[in-house]
């Protein structure tokens, strides 16, 4: 099986990687964002790297909205990007290996073959399916930007940067549902340490996952690019970056 060894390793460096961040180093980061607190935060994620921001974003003021809220938007945005990085990483290898065993259209059509290439598979899933995915996708971005309803301030004006909105203005008038983050309550009692470890985990996690899924990305489109995935690598003639490609388009 396709990096049927890897997944085991990568499941395991994602389990500690969706801890929120809070306390330490966030306690003064969610409502006094300046840059020394991301020189700190840089200098405990990867000593030897330390701080680096070649286009002096930490300095920017995007929007007029002020330095902090702009730092705020930039750690909100890494957070959030290390975060689909790793799911995306871990579903690449699981897709190269196991389909669901159950249909995936009310017809009877089975999941796309575990022969294919993630994109190939991808490439495969019926229009509609697509459509329900990007609408999931779309209800939990708006969620996160209204702050669940009210319940948490904006990202850029003082809620901790990668903190999701609990669901509960939806639980109590719409429907039931868990939060995404600690649904069961188990984290509640961590103390302090153990979450700024934990942020500092997610971070690496994440930088180290989007490098991950592009270079699983380059090796399937640009053949050797990759030299260390060559031998594992699915050749893929598609455009990645068109997640509709030959279904839908705005050009067409």
């Amino acid at each position: 099986m396709k990096f049927g060894g890897a997944l085991f390793a990568s499941l395991a460096v994602g389990a500690s990687a969706f801890s929120p961040a809070s306390t330490g180093i966030v306690g003064k980061t969610t409502l006094s964002a300046s840059k020394a607190d991301l020189v700190t935060i840089a200098e405990k994620s990867n000593p030897k790297l330390g701080f680096y921001d070649p286009m002096n974003l930490a300095d920017a003021n995007f929007w007029d909205t002020g330095n902090e809220a702009t730092i705020g938007f930039l750690r909100q945005s890494e957070i959030k990007h290390g975060r689909i990085a790793m799911f995306a990483f871990v579903g690449y290898i699981v897709q190269s290996n196991f389909v669901l065993p159950w249909s995936q259209t009310m017809a009877g059509a089975a999941h796309p073959s575990a022969d294919l290439s993630p994109e190939a598979q991808w490439d495969a899933v019926p229009v509609g399916a697509k459509w329900q995915i990007f609408a999931v996708i779309s209800m939990l971005e708006l969620w996160d930007e209204c702050g669940g309803g009210g319940a948490m301030p904006h990202y850029m004006s003082g809620r901790q940067p990668g903190k999701y909105p609990p669901f509960v203005l939806f639980r109590d008038n719409v429907h039931y549902v868990l939060d995404l983050y600690d649904p069961f309550g188990f984290n509640k009692k961590m103390n302090d340490e153990t979450k700024e470890r934990r942020l500092i985990s997610e971070l690496n996690n994440g930088r180290l996952a989007m490098m991950g899924i592009f270079g699983f990305l380059c090796a399937d489109t640009i053949p050797g690019s990759v030299p260390a995935l060559a031998k594992i690598a699915i050749p893929y003639a598609g455009e990645v970056m068109k997640p509709f490609e030959g279904q839908f388009s705005y050009f067409s």
